[in-house]
């Protein structure tokens, strides 16, 4: 079997000689940098995505969403699946050095951010550690995380449920009966 034919997240997606691992990652802005609005900064942010030691295989549409919690600015989310032999917590230092470029700060929960970057999934499955946690905790209740990331990974699997990103996504659309 040809490394094309295996789906970007199973499980098993790791070559033994390099040591490949696949993330996907969800990106979100809502606050303008240097002249740039939300929209180009995520734009941006593919760009860093795709700089040793990572290659970014998949980049989604990028699409507007309300924000959670107190702030009124409108988000640019999109999604990414990238490559990289970093294991999950160096590719969370990795993320996170990445946001410090565009300035994040991280003073205020659901606050407006320049640039935010989620682990969403990874293709050994689950981490558990008080620094990271995959698949993201909230991915399933979150219409602007799964939506781009369908997009681009509609048959990975969320490890948790074992449902796929397809099936988590029709699920947020199908309208809930009143009791």
């Amino acid at each position: 079997m040809n490394k094309a034919s295996i789906h970007p997240l199973a499980r098993d997606h790791r070559s033994p000689e390099t040591g490949e691992q696949i993330y996907a990652v969800g990106i979100g802005a809502n606050r303008p940098m240097a002249g740039m609005r939300p929209r180009d900064i995520v734009r941006a942010a593919f760009d860093a995505l795709d700089l040793a030691p990572l290659r970014l295989v998949r980049a989604s549409p990028i699409i507007d969403s309300r924000p959670l919690g107190p702030s009124a600015r409108t988000y640019a989310n999109a999604a990414v699946i990238v490559s990289t032999t970093l294991p999950p917590l160096a590719m969370l230092d990795q993320l996170q050095a990445i946001e410090r470029t565009f300035h994040r700060r991280r003073y205020r929960r659901w606050g407006p951010r320049t640039l935010d970057l989620d682990l969403l999934l990874w293709s050994g499955g689950n981490v558990r550690s008080k620094r990271l946690t995959v698949p993201h905790p909230a991915i399933a209740d979150r219409a602007f995380v799964l939506e781009p990331l369908c997009a681009i990974a509609p048959d990975a699997q969320d490890p948790v449920s074992g449902l796929t990103i397809r099936h988590l996504t029709s699920r947020l659309r199908k309208p809930t009966p009143a009791r």
